[in-house]
């Protein structure tokens, strides 16, 4: 998994590329925390490049969103991949985190009164 991090005006996009699993979930999470810590708490992860997620990625993106609601901000997903949107189904996800077709669109949700 890679991850490269951008700011776009108060939005912290992460760019996720590869599996989201056991052995690199955590990589994840400190991204996610750092943004975070720096006061950057509107987050979009970008899922165009993930090819799978885990349970551990699942926690990750929990903790992120749970983490930036308490401080006023959110995490939302974009250009999610239809094996990885099952999971996301089938574990509730789709509930609790606002899925958006395209960066774009998740970056420009911050603005409206979604």
């Amino acid at each position: 998994m890679n991850i490269n991090t951008l700011s776009i005006d108060s939005v912290t996009v992460s760019i996720i590329q590869g599996s989201v699993d056991s052995l690199n979930a955590d990589q994840l999470s400190l991204s996610f925390n750092q943004s975070i810590l720096e006061g950057r708490v509107q987050l979009v992860a970008d899922f165009s490049e993930v090819t799978y997620t885990s349970s551990a990625g699942l926690r990750a993106l929990l903790g992120a969103v749970k983490d930036s609601r308490r401080l006023g901000g959110d995490l939302r997903i974009a250009a999610v991949q239809p094996s990885v949107s099952r999971v996301l189904s089938l574990s509730g996800f789709t509930s609790i985190i606002k899925i958006y077709a395209d960066r774009e669109s998740a970056i420009a949700s911050y603005g409206s009164n979604e």
